[in-house]
């Protein structure tokens, strides 16, 4: 039963994540949670994210901006380090409130409309943010939708340049948290049995990415934001 969950999990994570540049991680790990202990379920993320946004970012390479993706690079090693300090000393229980507090207010910046204008130095503020809540939690999207999503950027500059940074982003974050918390045997195990379902649900988001419209696609992130944050939220307090 725990394998059929995961796979499925990870089977629609990976439809988002194709599909929007976002939302593996997001739409993963509040259901992760509810079957792995916390820093397990963040390697895992870390492990699929990679697979998923390094065949995403290979198909999608001509479309790389490669000057928002340097400095997204940039300011996500300034937040790496204190990243880790937060995965290392928060126990589970904080943990898990941690990520459901920064999913609400990712939620509640978007719903608001918040406006930004768009700069190099913000650019590499999200990219800060980013790394650190990659390095701790796993969840390094909500500060670049945020960024992107205020400053009214393209949808395919947003899924062209996040999955690219995710590539890097994963690796950073898996060899500092391996450092300090050994990958366990079950993590490799569920990483194996979930990529078949992973390739089948990030080619069927590839192909939904040419269908949403940017309303749309806005809708999910809500949607999604709210009802994985909420719920980690109560079941945690």
């Amino acid at each position: 039963m725990t394998t059929l969950a995961l796979t499925l999990i990870v089977f629609f994570a990976s439809i988002l994540q194709a599909a929007t540049g976002f939302g593996f991680a997001i739409m993963s790990i509040p259901f992760y949670l509810l079957i792995l202990e916390p820093h397990d379920a963040i390697q895992l993320n870390i492990l699929l994210s990679f697979i998923i946004c390094l065949i995403v970012s290979y198909r999608i390479r001509h479309r790389i901006d490669k000057g928002i993706l340097i400095r997204l690079i940039k300011g996500s090693l300034i937040g790496a380090l204190p990243g880790i300090a937060l995965f290392t000393f928060l126990d589970e229980q904080p943990l898990k409130i941690f990520i459901s507090i920064i999913i609400l207010i990712s939620a509640a910046l978007l719903i608001t409309k918040i406006k930004l204008k768009e700069s190099k130095t913000k650019q590499l503020i999200a990219g800060a943010f980013s790394g650190l809540l990659n390095t701790s939690t796993g969840m390094g999207g909500p500060p670049l939708m945020i960024y992107f999503l205020g400053a009214k950027t393209d949808k395919a500059i947003i899924h062209a340049a996040t999955n690219a940074y995710f590539v890097f982003i994963a690796i950073i974050s898996f060899l500092l948290q391996i450092i300090v918390h050994p990958v366990s045997k079950s993590v490799w195990t569920a990483a194996l049995w979930s990529i078949p379902f992973l390739l089948a649900g990030m080619f069927l988001g590839q192909w939904l990415f040419a269908k949403i419209n940017q309303q749309l696609f806005l809708k999910i992130i809500y949607l999604l934001l709210i009802v994985s944050g909420l719920y980690m939220l109560l079941s945690n307090i």
